[in-house]
């Protein structure tokens, strides 16, 4: 079985009201898990203040079979207004899909060098074919004075692994970020997923702030209106007003749905993008 839950800081206190973690116990849908899920989870949103570092990351607790605690957390002076975080709620039997994570880090004793930005990622069991895998943040360190510019990727995957990139490009200082990824065999049933991205309807060298765009399932069968995970595994957004980014869906059927990057406010968003999850 498999489910998907949200978190927003809103639901337990006003955007105006920031605070350096934000916390509630959410319950899982439907019936309880037999033991504890596995819950990789990534940001969709977040409104942060451009007068110190983006940092900010996701984290979840206290797991039980019907519900887990879920922060946001904000260090280093980051003012954090709102901020939202999914996860896909895996049942510990569920042994088609694996998961984990993995963090770049910027050397702290020679500031001008960075980790790698790849890393061969091998599966604890093998596939028998080379599987989906999908990639997106749940935690960001960037420096204020420049423009936030970051994105993962999944690449060279085979039945035994894959590569796991986190760049970015320019003139952006990346302090740490971390990448969750989530691989289930390419033919389950009852799965779509995709990886969407802003330029596909406008180039970034028009900065807006709305963009949408309808897409299909494909030959993907659902028996009823999927459940769908979405979380940010890029971004470009100008630095010179707050980091506003919020990705959605809407207009769930069986046969497809619609998707929305946003910013709002001052805030100049050159491009984003977002993996989407849908499963039933």
């Amino acid at each position: 079985m498999s489910t998907v839950s949200q978190f927003n800081t809103q639901t337990v206190r006003a955007w105006d009201d920031p605070q350096p973690d934000t916390f509630a116990q959410v319950n899982f849908p439907g019936r309880p898990f037999t033991a504890p899920p596995r819950l990789p989870h990534g940001i969709r949103q977040l409104d942060v203040v451009n007068n110190a570092n983006i940092c900010v990351k996701t984290a979840i607790e206290d797991v039980t079979q019907t519900s887990g605690v879920y922060h946001i957390t904000s260090w280093a002076g980051t003012t954090l207004y709102s901020g939202t975080v999914d996860s896909l709620n895996l049942a510990p039997a569920n042994l088609e899909f694996l998961t984990g994570e993995h963090m770049r880090i910027r050397c702290v004793h020679a500031p001008a060098k960075y980790a790698s930005a790849s890393t061969r990622i091998t599966f604890e069991r093998p596939f028998i074919t080379p599987p989906k895998v999908l990639v997106f943040f749940n935690y960001i360190d960037l420096d204020k004075n420049r423009n936030w510019r970051l994105k993962t990727t999944a690449t060279d995957i085979d039945a035994n692994g894959f590569t796991l990139n986190i760049e970015t490009w320019g003139d952006t200082i990346l302090y740490a970020a971390q990448a969750c990824w989530i691989a289930y065999p390419e033919d389950r049933a009852h799965i779509f997923s995709t990886s969407v991205n802003t330029v596909e309807v406008r180039p970034s060298s028009n900065p807006q702030l709305q963009q949408s765009k309808s897409i299909g399932f494909g030959d993907i069968e659902f028996w009823k209106r999927p459940n769908v995970f979405v979380a940010l595994n890029s971004f470009d957004i100008g630095c010179g007003a707050n980091f506003r980014l919020n990705a959605y869906v809407d207009n769930i059927s069986r046969k497809g749905l619609t998707w929305h990057i946003d910013a709002w406010g001052d805030t100049v968003l050159y491009s984003a993008g977002a993996t989407i999850i849908a499963v039933n």
